[in-house]
């Protein structure tokens, strides 16, 4: 039986390690975690592009693009007064060297306005070797990370290459990945030691059992605090300050110039209206979700005051791009990403001829509602969808943009 035993073992560990093997890398970054209405009625990013995906180490890269702040900002969500603009990564493998919002270099958290229009711009420099997925994302104050769009990127040479220099106020050139470590180790051990020996001292006696029952007799609780555990704690009390004033100002003697952490709010206002921008407006009658078909149909009423015919081209919602193949334009949907090549069908397909008002119905169908985690939004409180929507003037090439919004109905056949 012991043996018949052993062999049981044996046989599941030599399954279990080879079905380990076919564990893929793990390449998310929690995009899927928020719920799909933050998702999709937030930060609705666009045109976002890299200038390259391969490059060296210390060498820059830069991505940019744009996005919209939804108007019908969900009601659960705070407003977007404190918003910060960062890139996701899987660890310190690139660094950050500028960030520009509209142009404007900023480095703190930026007060976003609803149904305001950004252009973005960061800037990174290649640290460590390796294959990394990567977002921009922005994190929304209380309520998370909303990502952009994510990438594949490369980055190669020897870690030991990477040099992050510069020059401070005075004009010294300082190396930032090693300036002040020996500092900040020495302070971290002796704040450490100085919290464990404080510990120390109140555990080298009996504890809780020992204590309550000399409180549970009575007329024992003197005896639980020593004139010694009195006189360490008022010399921790008064020395533990000095000693911190005192490391302060003999810091502020050495470094007279230093500048402090900043903590003010940026104050950057939005672009002209780059969506719902009036030349070609576009209103949400009724949003149907179909699961069985793992398709949203759409009901929407279209008013062109363009001087050309305009026809839909594009639907992307989350990151997500449905795209009407047979519209031949410049999309700006990378293939790469998340695309539904023939994702988007349209009940009536004829150019929107100038000065027309059209009710039409758009479908957006793929896996990709099912795959990202869309569908969950008919199980939401909150069961709105949003998404930009673009149209096409196939004569001139202009783009018209609007940010659709509309309640979800499910259907279950």
């Amino acid at each position: 039986m012991k043996q018949l035993l052993i062999k049981c073992m044996v046989s599941l560990g030599f399954i279990l390690s080879l079905y380990t093997l076919n564990i893929a890398t793990v390449m998310a970054h929690g995009e899927k975690a928020l719920e799909p209405f933050i998702r999709m009625r937030t930060i609705q990013w666009y045109d976002v592009q890299w200038d390259k995906q391969k490059f060296n180490v210390n060498e820059e890269v830069s991505v940019s693009g744009k996005f919209h702040v939804a108007e019908d900002w969900p009601v659960s969500v705070p407003k977007p007064e404190a918003a910060f603009l960062n890139i996701s990564t899987p660890g310190p493998v690139l660094i950050r060297t500028e960030r520009y919002l509209n142009g404007k270099p900023f480095m703190n958290s930026v007060a976003l306005q609803p149904g305001g229009d950004y252009n973005f711009k960061i800037v990174l420099k290649g640290r460590l070797p390796g294959r990394y997925h990567i977002h921009p994302f922005f994190n929304l104050k209380d309520a998370g990370q909303v990502m952009g769009p994510g990438v594949w990127l490369e980055v190669t040479g020897n870690a030991s290459d990477f040099s992050n220099e510069v020059k401070t106020i005075n004009g010294e050139v300082i190396d930032m990945e090693s300036y002040g470590l020996g500092n900040g180790i020495f302070w971290h051990l002796f704040w450490g030691l100085l919290a464990a020996a404080w510990l120390l001292w109140w555990l080298r006696r009996p504890l809780f059992i020992s204590r309550y029952r000399m409180l549970q007799a009575g007329g024992l609780e003197d005896e639980l605090i020593t004139p010694n555990d009195r006189l360490i704690a008022k010399a921790m009390l008064v020395g533990v300050p000095l000693l911190v004033l005192a490391i302060n100002a003999m810091t502020i003697s050495e470094y007279p110039k230093a500048i402090p952490l900043q903590a003010s709010l940026d104050q950057i206002l939005p672009l002209s209206a780059q969506v719902n921008a009036g030349v070609v407006d576009v209103e949400t009658l009724k949003a149907e979700y179909r699961i069985p078909e793992r398709s949203m149909e759409f009901t929407v009423k279209v008013n062109n005051r363009s001087e050309n015919p305009v026809q839909i081209g594009e639907f992307s919602t989350a990151n997500v791009h449905f795209l009407n193949q047979d519209l031949q334009a410049a999309y700006q949907g990378d293939s790469t990403t998340m695309t539904a090549i023939e994702g988007l069908s349209l009940e009536n397909a004829a150019p929107i001829q100038p000065g027309e008002q059209r009710t039409m119905t758009i479908t957006a169908r793929d896996g990709f509602w099912e795959s990202e985690k869309l569908n969950g939004l008919i199980r939401d409180a909150d069961s709105r969808i949003g998404g930009l929507l673009f149209l096409y003037d196939s004569e001139t090439a202009a783009r018209y943009i609007s940010s659709i919004t509309a309640a979800v109905i499910p259907k279950f056949n």
